[in-house]
């Protein structure tokens, strides 16, 4: 018990410096935590750490997916389906079957072994892919589908490693029935998380208690997920499901001061899970080398094959990304007008955007000890992680520097559109107040001029109006410090308030999780 303790506390010292260390380095922090746990691995006489499959399946993902969903903007997903769907689904499937064909000619691996090393490598890792995009200076469409497609990917990649193991074992395969497999094991877990969802919307609808509504979403994921996998059907679905759910009907239930006390949680849930999670993987490497003594290949060999396989990784991905970006615009003329060909320089972005993480490595650990190849395929599943998240990672900053791709700001003119919308219509709620109580008229007009100098300061910031001068408050304002105008203005700019909120809600995010309402009144 002991031992289990500083083992604990030495990750949290970790953790902790490792942070500091990257954020003064300007450097993503889930790349410098998977080299501080090498480094820290290598160490002699230190305790060994084993990752433990079970611990990452049932403890780290499902809370690590969940916020990630709960968080993501359903309008911007629901318009991003096809190019996340192609990405999750559709690249996920092609790198296994193209990673399992190379390593059996060049590599000699059985076939059936050779799938299971691509379903083991083929989903980028969502919290490296989340981590490292926004911290960049780059459109919101990339991070939305970078975001969208690590959301998907890990379910359809453990599906298809599920039925690679098992091909393995059994000696024999059949596609239909894997085919049809694969919709139930999908569907079934897009049922369950919807069930949750709406269960955990009842329950907070009925709730007002902040530290209770906020454990219950801390559970949520976890009753999303154990469901779904004793069921046999994808957890990781269930729960990415119920998170879209819930954060869609997010603002209709929850109070503003469990929104305020929930949301810091989270973040802290998600920085510890998170470097607990690539410190582990660093620490991995004594468990990675153990085995390759024992093994039939040279060292020179070893590397090889890894050169080769984290290669050949990296350029799927790019041979992928570019036909299915140009290629459905090319033949049907809809999807075309509806949505015009990307730039090239955007498509490259996503291509280059493809870090591994533990999933990858965990499904590896899983393999039974007596599998084929068990340990040439868990070095080659921690040399493609080590070179995509570093190489990648590292080298990703200067790609979009080098492309000239920049932020196109499309987030910063829907957050100016929501607060012109709100405070206008916070002007027109006083014009109403003043017909029906013309008595009040001195308290609104000075009320009227504070929200037209925001609405001056809100155009003077807008690009169009740049340089505009900005009418600030005029001389007799302190007027508004004085007991008795507080006291008559009070109503009045409670109800103003009231209206500015909902119209700039729903002006701003009509359609998404934060204010799915179909239309503003």
């Amino acid at each position: 018990m002991n031992g289990v303790i500083e083992i604990f506390v030495g990750l949290l010292l970790a953790v902790a410096v490792l942070a500091l260390v990257a954020r003064k380095l300007h450097i993503p922090y889930p790349i410098l935590f998977l080299v501080g746990g090498l480094l820290i691995g290598l160490i002699p006489k230190l305790p060994k750490v084993r990752l433990d499959p079970e611990l990452v399946f049932l403890f780290f993902l499902p809370p690590l997916l969940f916020p990630a969903a709960l968080f993501t903007s359903w309008r911007d997903f629901r318009a991003n389906l096809r190019p996340i769907s192609l990405l999750a689904v559709g690249l996920v499937l092609f790198t296994t079957v193209i990673v399992a064909w190379l390593a059996h000619y060049f590599m000699k691996l059985p076939l059936a072994a050779g799938f299971v090393l691509g379903a083991i490598i083929s989903p980028p890792d969502a919290i490296a892919a989340t981590a490292i995009a926004e911290r960049l200076n780059i459109p919101r469409r990339i991070v939305t589908i970078l975001e969208g497609e690590s959301l998907v990917n890990d379910a359809t990649a453990l599906v298809a490693y599920g039925f690679a193991v098992a091909a393995v074992k059994t000696g024999s395969f059949s596609l239909a029935p894997a085919v049809g497999q694969f919709f139930i094991v999908g569907i079934g877990g897009i049922l369950i998380g919807l069930a949750v969802g709406w269960l955990a919307v009842w329950f907070h609808k009925r709730v007002d208690d902040a530290p209770i509504e906020i454990t219950v979403s801390l559970l949520t994921p976890f009753v999303a997920y154990l469901p779904a996998e004793r069921l046999g059907v994808s957890g990781v679905l269930a729960v990415v499901t119920a998170g879209l759910y819930l954060g869609r009907r997010m603002p209709e239930i929850l109070t503003f001061k469990t929104r305020l006390q929930g949301g810091p949680v989270w973040e802290m849930v998600e920085f510890l899970l998170n470097g607990f999670v690539f410190i582990l993987i660093g620490l991995q490497l004594p468990e990675v080398l153990k085995g390759l003594p024992e093994s039939d290949y040279s060292f020179g060999k070893l590397v090889d094959y890894a050169l080769f396989i984290s290669l050949a990784a990296i350029i799927i991905r790019m041979l992928w990304v570019f036909p299915s970006a140009y290629l459905p615009r090319l033949l049907f003329k809809k999807i075309r007008e509806k949505d015009p060909y990307p730039s090239w320089r955007h498509v490259t972005i996503i291509g280059w955007t493809g870090m591994r993480g533990v999933v990858s490595l965990a499904a590896a650990l899983a393999l039974p000890l007596n599998f084929p190849e068990r340990d040439l395929i868990l070095f080659l599943t921690f040399m493609v992680i080590l070179a995509t998240l570093v190489v990648q990672g590292l080298s990703l900053p200067l790609l979009i520097r080098w492309l000239g791709v920049e932020d196109d700001g499309s987030a910063r003119k829907e957050e100016l559109e929501a607060r012109l919308k709100a405070n206008r219509a916070a002007l027109n709620h006083l014009e109403k107040i003043a017909e029906r109580d013309p008595a009040k008229a001195d308290a609104l007009q000075r009320l009227r001029i504070e929200y037209e100098d925001h609405i001056r300061q809100v155009e003077g910031d807008e690009p169009k109006n740049a340089g505009t001068p900005l009418r600030r408050f005029p001389p007799n304002t302190n007027v508004f410090r004085s007991k008795r105008f507080r006291k008559s203005a009070k109503p009045f700019f409670n109800s103003a308030t009231k209206a500015s909120l909902a119209t700039k809600s729903c002006a701003a995010f009509n359609g998404t999780l934060i204010w799915p309402k179909s239309d503003c009144k």
